[in-house]
């Protein structure tokens, strides 16, 4: 979680994501619709630790339409900004809605041994990694 932004953000690049669940099952099992920018997909998602199984497809915009009402009531909007870090890039999402306010940093690793080597810049807030209040489903459903 991130309580201060880093300078750098300004002139990062950033999309507009409209994020919508068609399913959420336990055990971190759920289907996602995005659209991030112009770019619309379909993603199923399956566990909560740091390693976990996603598969994206991409949709059309008419197929995005035809499944986006089926989201109500399980939505998020969200401003996402791109920041290089080393050869990395921190995603920093700053939410809109009823999520305003919030600022969450996330990092992909290429494996599991840079997860572990990774030190965060010091802008960085404390780590919300795992913990179920910070996750997009459920800020997407409460």
């Amino acid at each position: 979680m991130i309580d201060l932004l880093p300078p750098q953000i300004l002139r990062s690049r950033h999309y507009r994501i409209a994020q919508g669940y068609l399913s959420n099952e336990p055990g971190g099992r759920h289907v996602r619709l995005r659209k991030k920018g112009n770019r619309a997909t379909l993603t199923f998602k399956v566990g909560r630790s740091i390693a976990r199984e996603e598969r994206e497809i991409t949709l059309s915009a008419k197929q995005f339409a035809i499944l986006w009402p089926a989201t109500v009531g399980r939505r998020l909007t969200k401003v996402r900004y791109e920041i290089p870090w080393k050869k990395l890039t921190i995603e920093v999402d700053i939410y809109r809605g009823c999520n305003q306010g919030l600022m969450v940093a996330e990092v992909e690793f290429p494996n599991l041994s840079s997860c572990r080597r990774f030190k965060p810049p010091k802008w960085f807030g404390r780590e919300v990694t795992g913990q179920k209040k910070y996750s997009n489903v459920r800020l997407a459903t409460e």
